[in-house]
């Protein structure tokens, strides 16, 4: 097991004036939406496959380079080092030399990359409201959700409107357009514990491809809207009876995690929908992936039939017994009811905890109308990569037999005393131990075998 600790600088949203494209008809009706008017999965037959391609391609992948030659600014004396362009101006910084901004997608990245934005901002606005509309007032009082609970996911609805709104706006004419969707759970519970798995990935997707958009007017737009996303994520927790902020940093994941955690449940969208470039890995299944229901999760059972499917991010599933539940129990540390903060005195997972690990073979039909195939250009399998905070941190794997194996969650620390691995994060099966940072993770998409979700605190 290695452990880089990784240093990572802030992006900061710059002023906003006036954008032209605000004011116009929202993307979808603003009255009378409850959800898509259908769920479930695709029955059909695709008339298309796979991601969408360029007229060519350069390279197999992406070489490592040395830092960038015009990288050399470096402030020994704490006092600007150049003449100001105007009083109080440091010289420096990018969109800062008067020009007017022009909120648009400015290369094939910014538009590949907002288009996966829509796709995830409209099957929240479907999500939150279908649960809302799903389950009956008792449901939701037997989940410990109040009326005003409910209220802020409506809330939380109405949000997704504008950010599908602004992100379709940026893009123009090809924005993806609504789909429908197959959901995994059956109770309030499964549900809120969907939805913080949902809103995990779609914050950490953005955040990892943020800084790389080559339109510097649309990063600080987004940046607006994923703010919110964090709350969103933030709060579901609380309503899951989790934790609701165990990191000290949010991890940023490359285009490909994301969408391959996304496309499994969209089961169809109409004709002519923009079709992605981005890649779909196959689905690393954690068969003791912890169960956010129980007291003990360390006694989830070792088969993986605690989670509702075989999904990345279906939730655990609600239905264990009232002994080992701990929505009804009583006492500090192991009732897991709605609440401003929980701390469990068993946690959910811990260093040296065996994680047992069923991964698919790549050339799997996935996504809208099953016309996407995960792939994978990685060899065979050596490591687990464990993908939190400011790390990538690897760990041996154990092949058992097939596609099977176990690894033992890795030890360390970010700063202080602060664990590198917590909360809902990203981890995956890889062909070597490759040495990434935050800024260059999506180096390490061509040595992925499979992709997972681990449900670590």
């Amino acid at each position: 097991m290695h452990h880089r600790p990784l240093v990572i600088s802030l992006l900061q949203a710059g002023a906003l004036a006036a954008p032209a494209f605000t004011g116009g008809p929202v993307v979808v009706g603003q009255n009378g939406y409850t959800s898509a008017p259908t769920h479930g999965p695709y029955t059909g037959t695709p008339t298309t496959t796979g991601a969408v391609t360029a007229p060519g391609t350069l390279a197999p992948s992406i070489a490592p380079q040395p830092p960038n030659p015009t990288a050399t600014y470096y402030n020994a004396e704490g006092v600007p080092q150049d003449p100001m362009p105007a009083p109080y101006v440091p010289a420096g910084g990018l969109g800062t030399n008067g020009s007017e901004p022009r909120y648009m997608v400015e290369s094939d990245w910014d538009f590949e990359s907002i288009a996966l934005g829509v796709y995830q901002e409209y099957i929240e606005l479907d999500l939150f409201h279908d649960g809302l509309a799903r389950f009956s007032d008792e449901d939701f009082r037997a989940a410990g959700l109040d009326p005003e609970m409910r209220s802020l996911i409506q809330f939380f609805a109405e949000q997704e409107t504008g950010h599908a709104t602004l992100l379709s706006n940026m893009l123009g004419e090809a924005a993806p357009k609504q789909c429908v969707y197959d959901y995994p759970y059956t109770t309030v519970r499964e549900w809120l514990d969907f939805n913080q798995r949902v809103t995990r990935y779609g914050e950490s997707g953005v955040w990892g491809f943020l800084a790389h958009l080559d339109s510097r007017e649309v990063a600080s737009l987004l940046s607006l809207s994923i703010a919110t996303e964090a709350r969103q994520q933030f709060a579901f927790r609380q309503m899951a009876g989790l934790a609701p902020i165990n990191v000290w940093f949010e991890n940023g994941w490359p285009q490909s995690w994301q969408w391959t955690m996304l496309a499994p449940y969209i089961s169809y969208c109409p004709e002519g929908t923009t079709r992605l470039a981005w890649q779909n890995f196959p689905t690393l299944r954690i068969l003791n992936n912890p169960n956010i229901n129980r007291i003990v999760a360390n006694n989830t059972q070792q088969d993986g039939s605690e989670q509702v499917g075989d999904r990345i991010t279906d939730p655990s599933r609600f239905n264990v017994s009232s002994g080992d539940s701990c929505i009804s129990a009583q006492g500090v540390g192991v009732n897991c009811s709605p609440a401003i903060s929980r701390n469990r005195t068993q946690p959910l997972s811990y260093p040296g905890k065996r994680v047992l690990f069923e991964w698919e073979a790549p050339g799997q039909a996935v996504g809208p109308n099953n016309s996407y195939i995960t792939s994978t250009t990685a060899g065979q399998p050596k490591f687990v990569a464990w993908s939190s905070q400011l790390n990538l941190t690897y760990s041996p794997l154990t092949v058992t037999e097939g596609n099977r194996g176990w690894t033992t969650q890795p030890a360390g620390f970010v700063y202080g005393d602060d664990g590198i691995i917590n909360g809902t994060m990203a981890v995956m099966l890889t062909d070597t131990d490759l040495f990434v940072t935050p800024f260059n993770l999506t180096q390490l998409n061509p040595h992925i075998v499979a992709l997972g979700l681990y449900q670590a605190g």
